[in-house]
């Protein structure tokens, strides 16, 4: 069978390059999906949900009407083109109206002019966003036993991952035999068995597996030999942000023989359903990424975790909010799905975010108060700080320091770029072992021709007792990261003591007139560097994570709305790796990785937001959101202003008091989130008034994607009920209207306002009180005092009378007209 269709794909390409070079289009139809149908086709009932309300899959209802949407995508593209001229991908049908099929520019043409075409936009790429946190954030002592221990956190929850796959034997997704996973039949998702070892990739903790590749195939960047035409993870990715989100508790990081700790998801019982859509080499394509997301809606998860975004902005939209992914997570969110997606690691400059919309939380990344440090003691008495998770070489004992470009076999292996220490075989056992070998960190480090690892198995195969990277050029702001390795080794990161090293070494090395060593007299001994310091100035915003402002369009106009959202850990995070993984060439073939991206900060917020749903299983996830965000902080743990990581004038790495646009309404509190005490609720019917009131998108636009015309205003887009408000254009007085959602006992609340003395702020009633369930709308009036070219930054603040604080940030930029 796998031939036949082999055989079938190859004819199909064939005619397409005899038409032109082909391509895979999304397109988009005349027609409700599932999630919005309301009826009027004989023979089909409405299946339309209400806001927040989840799809029920299993219904002849749904069924019916699904094969009814995917029957007219095919009898269109039947009636405008003859068979093997294209390729149907996917049809999607729960969440928007639509298929994507791989066809010739000329026929993308004909399809995008045919009646019932709404729109039609070529397919583009996307890319990953690429332990100790369980601690910081305190879920062990302050959340977890609230819901039954860790060995219920997150229990019955299902987090759908839409990223690399899974290494499904790791302990992090075992199944305990002691406590096992019974069935789950609100999930309706399939479990793929693997191709090679015939064994299924689910055991009860991990409850779906599923893997996207048409587009992929179809635009001749998939290699099944590397990419695994299955869930299997071949990059590492995917497997990192499930454990971060949901993998088990107390699992040993264990490499080279050191323990670094104990491992533990943020939701350590919830289950783990699996969407492969990326892949090692080239990331993954937003066809099969919408083809995930909408699988996932049907299978049921209650939380979808997001750790990729788009290369480019799509082609043919100008607008943020209105493509094809944007819409498909905005019908997820109408079916009662939270959504969580990396902000990007473009930092740390300004419009660099690549998650945009209201319906979805986009998770900025923080540094929390774990930092390795190491040192390489010279002979002549200098200490060089560097960093290296590594043992010590042998106390009380100095060793003689050696660098590779001395010990080179011949001459001849020069182009092998020996000081990079990457092949064992040009360089000289003899007068390496015993010793400590130095080596030069190149550019080859940078693009990953190059690594650490790879340094430590050459130094450990010649029999050095450790060895020395050392910097001597750097970029500025380039980011080095501590990496595990089984002998003693030290990186020197700061150029000027890389010079220190070098210095000692050539005054303490003699040499003939040809510049042969005749002696090695330079010594030196490597300190511990397994052991991190905990500092209190954490957290603090990491350099690479994204900025806001938001944009609304590709012009980078700003957006009337706050991003990021919120920030989480996403520095330096150990996680469970794939043993097949080469997303990171430090770990290959390793169990556990550490690694920093936005990638991190998104499935810690997934994870905590099943916590969330765990205690509170009817709140909307717009109410989930509310309460991860107003109960933030933006104080580090010394109760100083939250910094960020920014570069000076000299652009070396300097720390200044961050602000919304660099972590949203501030650092995830988990414990405060599961009680809020008030919350901002919003809905499907709400994101559409925002759209429709947002100038400068077209309704017609906006009912290509989403079925519905624009009926509903809300006067300003500002007044979408988020817990944040930005108003990007100010101009004389603005009044913008919040309602709160009392979801505690009866309690009364004090408002305050304040904000920077460029714009006034005011915030009536000053006092309310709600009864339990009761709603309560208030008003928050902003005017222009003087107009600086610059954003302004405040913020409202109610008290309870209970003890709950609810916080939400203010953003204005004035202007005279």
């Amino acid at each position: 069978m796998r031939v036949v269709e082999f055989w079938r794909t190859v004819l199909v390409l064939f005619a397409l390059l005899i038409n032109g070079k082909a391509e895979v289009y999304i397109v988009t139809m005349e027609g409700e999906p599932v999630i919005s149908y309301t009826g009027g086709i004989p023979g089909f009932e409405a299946t339309a949900v209400e806001s927040d309300e989840k799809l029920d899959a299993t219904s002849q209802l749904v069924t019916s009407y699904a094969q009814h949407l995917e029957q007219k995508h095919d009898m269109l593209l039947d009636s405008l083109f003859d068979r093997g001229t294209y390729k149907k991908l996917y049809s999607y049908k729960h969440l928007i109206n639509g298929f994507a099929v791989h066809t010739s520019p000329e026929q993308a043409e004909t399809l995008r002019r045919a009646p019932d075409v709404k729109s039609l936009e070529r397919d583009w790429k996307v890319r990953r966003l690429t332990t100790h946190t369980p601690q910081f954030l305190g879920l062990p002592t302050g959340v977890w036993p609230t819901g039954g221990g860790f060995d219920k956190a997150g229990e019955d929850i299902i987090i759908g991952f839409v990223d690399s796959g899974i290494f499904p034997r790791h302990p992090s997704f075992g199944s305990p035999s002691s406590d096992p996973y019974g069935p789950l039949p609100k999930y309706r998702g399939k479990c793929e068995v693997d191709p090679d070892t015939k064994r299924e990739f689910c055991n009860g903790k991990i409850i779906g597996a599923q893997h996207f590749a048409e587009a992929a195939i179809a635009a001749g960047a998939f290699n099944p030999s590397i990419d695994f035409a299955s869930p299997m993870d071949g990059d590492g990715h995917g497997s990192h942000t499930a454990a971060i989100a949901a993998g088990n508790n107390g699992i040993p990081v264990r490499i080279h023989g050191h323990e670094f700790g104990k491992a533990s998801g943020m939701a350590p019982r919830a289950r783990i359903a699996v969407y492969k859509a990326l892949y090692r080499l080239f990331g993954g394509f937003i066809a099969d990424v919408v083809a995930a997301i909408d699988q996932a809606v049907h299978d049921g998860v209650d939380i979808l975790s997001l750790s990729v975004g788009p290369n480019s902005p799509p082609a043919t939209t100008k607008t943020t909010y209105l493509n094809p992914f944007d819409v498909t997570l905005l019908g997820a969110v109408k079916a009662g799905v939270f959504v969580a997606q990396a902000a990007g690691n473009g930092g740390p400059f300004p419009k660099t975010l690549v998650s945009y919309s209201p319906w979805i939380t986009s998770v900025a990344a923080a540094i929390d108060d774990r930092r390795y440090k190491n040192h390489l003691y010279l002979g002549n008495g200098k200490v060089l700080p560097g960093i290296g998770l590594s043992p010590s070489t042998h106390p009380n004992q100095t060793y003689t320091l050696v660098a590779a470009n001395d010990v080179l076999l011949d001459s001849s292996v020069m182009k092998y770029s020996p000081s990079d220490c990457q092949r064992p075989e040009v360089l000289n056992k003899n007068l390496v072992e015993g010793n400590v070998l130095i080596c030069g960190y190149s550019f080859n480090f940078v693009v990953g021709t190059a690594s650490i690892k790879k340094v430590s198995e050459t130094a450990k195969s010649l029999g050095a007792i450790g060895f020395v990277l050392a910097v001597e050029n750097v970029s500025p702001g380039t980011k080095f990261d501590p990496v595990p390795v089984g002998i003693p080794g030290i990186l020197i990161t700061d150029v000027t003591k890389s010079m220190d090293l070098i210095d000692y070494y050539n005054t303490s090395t003699p040499r003939d007139w040809t510049g042969r060593v005749k002696s090695f007299k330079g010594t030196g001994s490597i300190g511990n560097g397994l052991m991190p310091i905990l500092y209190k100035s954490a957290p603090q915003v990491a350099l690479f994570s994204a900025r806001g402002p938001n944009i609304k369009d590709f012009s980078f106009q700003d957006a009337d709305l706050l991003k990021p959202d919120i920030l989480a850990p996403g520095s330096l995070i150990w996680a469970a790796w794939s043993p097949n993984g080469t997303d990171e060439p430090n770990y290959v073939g390793e169990g556990f990785a550490m690694i920093s991206g936005t990638s991190m900060a998104a499935p810690h917020i997934a994870g905590i937001a099943a916590l969330v749903k765990q205690k509170h299983p009817h709140w909307s996830p717009a109410a989930i959101k509310s309460a991860l965000l107003t109960t933030s902080t933006k104080l580090d743990r010394a109760g100083r202003p939250l910094q960020a990581q920014q570069y000076s004038e000299t652009e070396a790495m300097k720390l200044v008091t961050g602000t919304p646009f660099d972590y949203g309404s501030g650092h995830v509190n988990p414990r405060s989130a599961l009680d809020p005490g008030l919350i901002f609720d919003a809905g499907y019917e709400d994101y559409l008034g925002f759209l429709c009131t947002t100038p400068g998108i077209d309704a017609h636009e906006i009912r290509n994607y989403t079925n519905t015309p624009c009926n509903y205003t809300m006067g300003h887009p500002s007044n979408l009920n988020t817990p944040s408000i930005t108003i990007s254009h100010l101009v004389k007085t603005q009044t913008v209207t919040r309602t709160v959602t009392n979801v505690a006992e009866e309690e009364t609340y004090v408002i305050t306002a304040r904000m920077q003395p460029a714009v006034a702020i005011e915030a009536n009633p000053p006092a309310m009180t709600l009864r339990p369930g009761a709603s309560r709308k208030f008003t928050v009036s902003l005017t222009v005092r003087s107009v600086t070219g610059a954003y302004s930054f405040g913020e409202i603040l109610m008290k309870g009378s209970r003890g709950h604080q609810v916080r939400i940030p203010v953003v204005a930029m004035g202007y005279w007209r």
